[in-house]
């Protein structure tokens, strides 16, 4: 490993129940630390935080920001009005975080899961002209399979099950693929826009969701060249709409009648199974601090002030 280059100091933004470095981060963390990185785990959304006093904030397990959506927004305009930059940007997290982005990408060619939208109170009317019967539905603003239902349309329990789910939400409705139960689901990692490593998740048995939380696995695989095409192709089309700044990324999908179909882009808080990869958690640093010397670059005034204030 290379000696410290530079000196800045990164807050890695966490929820209040992940108060520590996550396992999956420490070796990323410590690596960090050797390119002379300082890095400070802080709760986002702790009034008691100082965020101009570091140079970027890397968004990591935030993992109930959608529980607490419009305090996350609030959150991200405080960071953009006092000159706090983070990584990824405050645009592309803001974009990727409702999950309507998937018809930006279907709209630019890109494969996903078919996917409807159905604003609040507007579901059951979108539900009837869903042509499949056995469905997924999702908050578009969610993770961790918060408030998902799977069922089938018609009824009376499934019926039930959709009539509790709260009414104030937009969802997203998308068919049920059973290829995610048989064949598993793909997770493509990148940093900085190059493919990195992948994993291939699988749900307990006579469950859906690939979740640790709720039994799935993850392993180690490699997966074709047409799934790691469509992949680029998919980060590709963001960089296209204006959000170029990926330092990290995560990409899911499914194999469907032998195509590779998106079903979630994960540029916020994703897992990026770095644990598995040493290498991988390597990489990530130094396109963090990379990130970190353009700021630098750009922003040599708000640098200086820092480095005095904190001198």
């Amino acid at each position: 490993m290379s000696a410290p280059v530079s000196d800045f100091r990164i807050a890695i933004a966490t929820a209040e129940a992940f108060r520590s470095v996550h396992v999956d981060d420490v070796y990323f963390v410590a690596v960090l630390e050797l390119l002379g990185v300082q890095p400070t785990v802080c709760v986002w959304n702790d009034p008691d935080v100082d965020w101009t006093s570091f140079d970027a904030v890397l968004i990591r397990t935030v993992w109930d920001y959608f529980q607490q959506y419009s305090a996350f927004l609030a959150w991200l305009d405080r960071l953009d009005q006092r000159g706090v930059p983070t990584i990824n940007d405050t645009r592309l997290v803001r974009w990727n975080s409702e999950k309507r982005y998937l018809l930006d990408l279907e709209q630019h060619g890109v494969p996903i899961i078919p996917t409807h939208f159905a604003r609040a109170g507007s579901l059951l009317e979108v539900l009837q002209s869903v042509p499949s019967r056995e469905v997924v539905i999702k908050p578009s603003v969610s993770g961790g399979a918060w408030h998902t239902a799977r069922g089938t349309l018609g009824t009376a329990a499934f019926k039930e099950t959709i009539t509790s789910l709260p009414s104030h939400l937009d969802y997203l409705v998308q068919p049920f693929v059973p290829e995610i139960a048989t064949n598993g689901e793909w997770s493509l990692l990148y940093f900085g826009g190059t493919y990195s490593h992948a994993v291939l998740k699988h749900p307990a048995k006579g469950d859906y969701r690939v979740q640790e939380d709720h039994g799935g696995t993850a392993t180690p695989a490699k997966p074709d060249a047409f799934i790691v095409q469509t992949a680029d192709s998919a980060l590709a089309t963001v960089a296209a709409l204006g959000y170029r700044e990926q330092v990290y990324a995560r990409v899911d999908g499914v194999v469907v009648d032998g195509q590779f179909c998106i079903m979630e882009l994960e540029l916020i808080e994703p897992l990026l199974h770095l644990g598995i990869r040493p290498d991988a958690a390597e990489r990530f640093a130094q396109h963090v601090v990379e990130r970190l010397k353009q700021l630098k670059k750009e922003r040599p005034d708000v640098t200086a002030a820092k480095a005095d204030s904190t001198s």
